[in-house]
């Protein structure tokens, strides 16, 4: 007897290993067929008019490791005995139409905390149910789902303090379960030996070729070029390998394994002291399950050694890195209305300068303050920008040069690698002080944290070549003579005079 025809939608889990919707389905049947469906509506947007320079919405880099991702995934379907279906157009009409060519009973997928992606969920679903489908969709991005945790008062988390000791205390729970299968945090194997489709049943679908050699699939080109500066490494068997050189070391005598320092080494941009997995987890080449097993592995070597203090510091660093993650997850599940502005109301009214000028001079890196200049420069040569400064250049442009904290979040998801709406949101409005966090206003002064992260310019000196002859305190500070700039732009403003403006015009909104 044949058995019955499942479809798996890939989404954010572009990975066979531990995904939990796959897994549910291949348990229910061996008769499973991926689906990837390139969607114009996300892929052709570009960021509201109202931000200067016709931002895309998604960036190069992103479309690059998508791109890769999906090549791989299709060859880890073809491995597993079935196929991965690559479409380009609207899901609400494609899905319906693939299932039903197929004679698919059940079309399953891993939920989302985005607001475009549950809307479009709930259309996708009803489509699918009205031509008599069932839809199976749960869980799989977050190690605690978004609606488990609530304050006392039964209200979602505002503050990540609180958020991070019941998120802690869920995860222990959690653990204490064993397999994902049963609602564990233990990682599933992928699954082997499915059936494909007859292939004579996707004749009419509008199925994406993947072109020879490194060529991309038909209606994903871009035009990114910093793939070998990039540190994030697209597909699920480069994730693998990322975390375990994170957690656990190189192999052959190589370098200590950067999770045992990380509270350290996470705070220097001239090192490779991150996991540089975020582009994994946000494209789900990588499950927070997966991730989580790896710390806790590091862990239990480390205690059984002897538990050094630091390193056991800093694996819960890295898991409070983890929880961070899905606190910004949680919030904009709970609060969607974070996708289009501040979370404290009054920040609504804040009389911002928002010179286009200054702007596309931040965001070409050439502001003249060199920590600025060259974490910019990382983020457009590399799709990718160290999290420290991140910090750092955002508080620049919005507490020095006096800029929507939104131009800013658009433009780094025009550019990053790993850009993902609730994490980019989240870190943007906190670093604005218009979002989730207990301390009313902080500003960074680029020169003190360029010497305090720094101290030696490697970074600075690595995305700024042009200024290797200039002494390591100029660099730090910013005050270069203007022969030695020898065409590096003077600086755009004094900080400590746009730091009085900053607190003056915060002063007018202050509740």
């Amino acid at each position: 007897m044949t058995p019955p025809r499942w479809l798996f939608w890939h989404r954010r889990d572009l990975r066979l290993a531990d995904n939990l919707g796959l897994a549910a389905a291949a348990r229910a049947t061996a008769a499973v067929t991926g689906v990837f469906v390139l969607d114009p509506t996300i892929l052709d947007a570009q960021a509201p008019a109202t931000i200067p320079g016709a931002l895309p919405a998604v960036a190069p880099a992103r479309l690059w490791f998508l791109q890769e991702s999906l090549r791989e995934l299709a060859e880890s379907w073809r491995a597993a005995g079935s196929r991965l279906l690559i479409l380009r157009g609207d899901p609400e009409q494609l899905l319906p139409r693939v299932a039903a060519a197929l004679g698919a009973e059940v079309v399953a997928w891993n939920r989302d905390v985005e607001p475009f992606a549950r809307e479009r969920d709930r259309r996708v679903a009803r489509a699918l149910q009205a031509d008599g489908r069932k839809v199976l969709a749960g869980w799989d991005q977050l190690l605690v789902e978004p609606e488990a945790l609530a304050t006392g008062a039964g209200d979602p988390y505002r503050v990540y303090g609180p958020y991070w000791r019941s998120w802690r205390r869920r995860v222990e729970q959690l653990e204490a379960l064993g397999s994902a299968a049963s609602g564990g945090l233990d990682p599933l194997p992928a699954p082997r030996s499915l059936i494909d489709c007859d292939p004579t049943a996707l004749a009419d679908l509008p199925v994406l070729g993947q072109a020879p050699g490194k060529a991309p699939f038909r209606g994903l080109q871009h035009d990114f070029s910093g793939s070998d500066l990039c540190p994030c490494r697209p597909g699920e068997a480069a994730a693998q390998q990322q975390l375990a050189a994170f957690c656990t070391g190189l192999e052959g005598g190589g370098r200590r394994a950067p999770l045992l320092t990380y509270d350290e080494g996470r705070n220097l941009p001239g090192e490779a002291g991150t996991s540089a997995l975020s582009a994994a987890l946000k494209f789900g080449t990588l499950s927070p399950r997966q991730a989580w097993t790896g710390s806790q592995q590091a862990r239990q070597t480390v205690a059984a050694l002897g538990g050094a203090e630091e390193a056991l510091a800093s694996i819960q660093v890295w898991e409070q890195e983890l929880a961070w993650r899905e606190f910004y997850q949680q919030a904009l599940f709970h609060f969607p209305e974070l996708a289009e502005g501040p979370y404290r109301p009054q920040w609504r009214a804040f009389p911002w300068e928002n010179s286009p000028e200054r702007f596309a001079a931040w965001r070409e890196g050439l502001t003249g303050m060199p920590i600025i200049d060259a974490a910019m420069r990382q983020l457009n040569e590399s799709g990718w920008m160290h999290n420290r400064c991140r910090m750092v250049v955002a508080s620049f442009l919005v507490k020095d040069l006096i800029c929507d904290w939104r131009w800013g979040e658009a433009a780094f998801m025009a550019r990053l690698v790993d850009g993902d709406l609730a994490a980019n949101n989240g870190g943007w409005q906190w670093s604005a002080s218009s979002g989730m966090d207990p301390k009313p206003l902080r500003i960074f002064n680029p020169a003190t944290q360029a010497a305090k992260f720094d101290p030696e310019a490697r970074y600075i000196r690595h995305w700024l070549p042009e200024l290797k002859h200039v002494s390591t305190r100029d660099l730090l500070s910013g005050e270069i003579a203007p022969l030695e700039r020898r065409g590096y732009p003077a600086p755009l403003v004094n900080h400590k005079l746009q730091q009085a403006r900053f607190k003056a015009l915060y002063a007018t909104i202050k509740a």
